[in-house]
């Protein structure tokens, strides 16, 4: 087997010094980092299938921390983001924290508190893209079915028995029988408790569509 991408963490800072001090407490400790000195610098090489966590300091100039996390919420990048600040701003700590920040650190950094950091933040992103491979293969499945077999799939889950069934979708009951085969089938499951689990996972977490 191939083995899997070490994740990378990101590092953007415009002040060197601290760029520098971060990049060598990462790397030693085992991590692959990948540095940048600015938002710009970062995005031009930003792979979004990249596994990792990116620290990011809240002030630089032009594109600051806290409008990246914007830009990449608005692509839809999982990305978690552990946010630098030379000061303890709580307004800043707060936005951030809303829009899915991983952690919100101050400098002079703590070496134990950025490393923890980096490790829930890697992990955060590996529960995130296992749930977001989940859904994208329960979405396969759906679109195997019929917009029959898709009906049949929602009064099953909402809990109908086959006559129920038949007399809604006006047709018999031999028929929805060959139709819930067919979407038990197509969607792997082995039981109605299954096929409910599944979807309430999609329904909650994904899209209905």
């Amino acid at each position: 087997m191939t083995p899997l991408p070490k994740p990378i963490v990101f590092v953007v800072d415009d002040y060197a010094p601290v760029r520098r001090s971060m990049v060598r407490l990462l790397h030693a400790a085992g991590f692959v980092v990948a540095a940048f000195a600015s938002a710009e610098e970062f995005l031009a090489q930003y792979d979004p299938q990249t596994l990792g966590c990116l620290v990011l300091d809240v002030a630089m100039p032009t594109l600051n921390g806290l409008e990246l996390q914007s830009l990449l919420i608005k692509l839809g990048s999982l990305l978690p983001i552990i946010f630098l600040t030379g000061a303890s701003d709580i307004p800043e700590s707060v936005r951030a924290m809303k829009q899915g920040a991983s952690d919100f650190l101050t400098k002079p950094l703590d070496d134990e508190e950025l490393l923890a950091a980096v490790r829930v933040a890697i992990e955060k992103h590996r529960a995130l893209r296992r749930e977001q491979a989940e859904l994208s293969e329960i979405r396969g499945r759906l679109v195997t079915l019929t917009p029959r077999e898709r009906e049949v799939l929602d009064h099953v889950v909402a809990g109908k028995l086959n006559k129920q069934i038949a007399d809604d979708l006006g047709t018999v009951e031999q028929t929805i029988k060959v139709h819930r085969a067919h979407v038990m089938e197509k969607m792997r499951v082995q039981s109605v408790a299954e096929l409910v689990r599944l979807m309430e996972r999609y329904r909650i977490n994904g899209s209905v569509h």
